[in-house]
């Protein structure tokens, strides 16, 4: 079966239009030179950045660059978290013709020594002392590696070594030149559309991280995908906080920012999301179903330790707006459900979302990886409008996305604007577009198993179109589970619906080639230390409040709600709580966030054999 909702080509320019990001930029600075595009938040205050001096400033970095011998096919990474100086480097290098490499700032250093020998990584641009370090433990084994600056460098010795400068050095070098802006629009009219602008490294769920190569043609594709699919405008404003290196929030803060003119925020991060999220209140946001998880369960707790006349004040303002919400999801209403959700907002919602950051959300955004219907179904009522979407580095992002006026929960969507998509015989996903990148770094072997010959990505989902042409993911290929029995089962499902709880934040369901399902669940250490402290019972680590038979049998709980939801041979039969929190240092999660299911059943082989026994 295939799917397709718009055959219009979103890479189809009008002739003279730009064909790179760099081209929009330098668009946007010149039709709406004095218009904001950028906010950076510094010790607690906000600096805003026009157009005119967002594009100036990567005129100037390009020049900086250009002087330290960067040029066409070169490669510059970025090892950072998210802040104005990522999208400035990164526009830069692509205005060359060279190529962004970007590095989560969670990386260890021998993660970092593969990424930049196998990127042949000619500059790098850290952030700060301690991504500096990582840098300096692997250089003398990085023969491509010619030059490193930091853009904050307290901490760092001046006199470290020759090749080390500073940001502010290299952008007041190229502004020095004079000329910086003239010479970089002719490098960008000069670009090739077809070559590559980034390589975007896979999460390594199940090997080395493979480098996925994106061209010009590419971004400025999705950059039109996204601008049909959500309607963004001018007057929008996001929150840059995830990590820009991930191909999901290089769509919101560069990508599609730059396609639509909005505002993109870059707060201190951290312990700040919250109070970032409360100043900036964005219209557009995206979050990861962890990130949704995690104010639902702050919510949960907060509504369980209020007074009694507030949790039946919110129980009311539920009561009321969920009807309403199931009505809104199918693109129905009536004057008596703006009445009801008034009702509740005046009451509980309107102080509830400022609180969150959502007071003025118009889209709000799940991608990434799974997330439970329960979910979404909580802050549709709430009045924040969740759509799923559907894509990932390899088709640049987005190859599908829930219709605003007709959202179906358990679903991703239909397929997006200049997009196809279909299922194979065993089940997989195939998805074809302009947006579908041009192959794996240095291994044409995982790039021809991965686009066949029509063009079509094997994306290693497995799912289901329905008859309107609504996507259903079952799980990933690799992970389906098949019971000593000869069943098929899709741990995901079973996973999302024991996270749903407030008080568990990982679940790994095991049972591939058993007789029966175990899990392996991890505690939230906050909610469920909240919840240990209102009943008196002492903990002193996260060891030892998961430890505690109290806590135990508050999961068991838990597990026993979810099996009555389950077919019978989905049920889990023993479980066992992790020890530790997972930790991406550790190797048990990637950098998005994502277990490492074969890096966990190899750790905790031990307990899991004993849930067997």
């Amino acid at each position: 079966m295939t799917a397709t909702l718009d055959r219009r080509d979103p890479a189809a320019s009008p002739a003279g239009a730009p064909t790179t990001l760099p081209g929009l930029l330098l668009q946007r600075a010149e039709q709406t030179p004095d218009r904001v595009a950028l906010r950076a938040k510094e010790l607690g205050r906000w600096e805003q950045f026009t157009w005119s001096r967002y594009a100036t400033r990567v005129a100037d970095i390009a020049a900086g660059l250009r002087r330290l011998g960067v040029g066409p096919g070169d490669t510059v990474s970025i090892h950072s978290e998210d802040r104005v100086e990522w999208l400035l480097a990164d526009l830069a290098v692509q205005g060359l013709g060279a190529i962004t490499v970007g590095i989560y700032p969670t990386s260890p250093p021998d993660e970092v020594e593969y990424l930049l020998s196998h990127s042949e990584t000619k500059v790098l641009i850290t952030e700060d002392e301690e991504q500096f370090d990582k840098a300096m433990a692997v250089w003398d084994r990085l023969p491509a590696l010619r030059e490193v600056v930091v853009v904050d460098p307290r901490g760092i010795a001046s006199d470290v070594d020759p090749r080390v400068r500073t940001f502010a050095d290299l952008e007041a070098t190229g502004a020095d030149a004079g000329g910086s802006l003239d010479a970089y629009r002719a490098s960008v009219a000069a670009l090739d559309p077809e070559q590559s602008a980034i390589i975007v490294y896979t999460s390594g769920t199940t090997g080395p991280p493979k480098g996925a190569m994106l061209s010009h043609r590419n971004l400025l594709a999705v950059a039109e995908t996204a601008a049909l699919a959500y309607d963004a405008t001018p007057d929008d404003e996001v929150l840059s906080y995830l990590p820009l290196c991930h191909i999901a929030e290089r769509l919101i803060s560069c990508i599609s920012a730059l396609r639509s003119g909005y505002v993109v925020n870059f707060g201190e991060g951290g312990p700040s999301f919250g109070t970032d999220m409360h100043e900036v209140q964005p219209t557009f946001f995206l979050g990861v179903p962890r990130v949704w998880e995690k104010m639902m369960a702050s919510i949960e707790i907060r509504i369980s330790d209020a007074s009694w006349l507030k949790r039946r004040t919110y129980r009311l303002a539920t009561a009321l707006a969920k009807p309403v919400a199931a009505r809104r999801m199918r693109g129905e209403g009536s004057v008596l459900d703006r009445v009801r959700y008034g009702i509740a907002w005046l009451l509980v919602f309107r102080s509830l979302r400022d609180k969150l950051g959502l007071g003025r959300i118009r889209v709000a955004l799940s991608g990434a990886a799974p997330i439970a219907p329960q979910v979404l179904e909580f802050f549709w009522t709430l009045g924040v409008p969740i759509r799923e979407a559907y894509g990932q580095t390899e088709n640049s992002a987005l190859c599908t996305f829930m219709p605003a006026d007709d959202v179906r929960l358990g679903t991703v969507g239909k397929v997006a604007p200049g997009c196809e998509l279909r299922i194979a015989e065993d089940g997989e996903i195939l998805t074809r577009s302009a947006g579908v990148f041009l192959g794996y770094l240095k291994n044409p072997e995982a790039t021809a198993e991965t686009v066949d010959a029509e063009g079509w990505l094997h994306t290693g989902d497995i799912g289901e179109l329905d008859a309107d042409g609504f996507l259903r993911i079952t799980d990933r290929k690799k992970d389906i589970i098949i019971t000593a029995g000869g069943k098929n089962i899709s741990p995901s499902e079973i996973e999302n619906k024991l996270k749903v709880s407030p008080f568990i934040r990982e679940a790994v369901v095991v049972g591939d080639r058993r007789k029966y399902l175990t899990a392996l669940i991890g505690i939230e250490f906050d909610t469920v230390g909240d919840w240990a402290t209102r009943r008196r019972i002492p903990y002193t680590t996260y060891e030892d409040l998961s430890s505690k038979p109290e806590v135990v049998q508050l999961v068991q709980e838990i597990v026993d709600e979810v099996n009555h939801q389950l077919a019978q041979v989905e049920t889990i039969k023993r479980y066992t709580l992790l020890p530790k929190e997972l930790d991406p240092e550790d190797g048990e999660l990637t950098a998005t966030q994502k277990v490492k299911r074969a890096a966990l059943e190899r750790q905790f082989g031990d307990l899991i054999e004993a849930m067997y026994r």
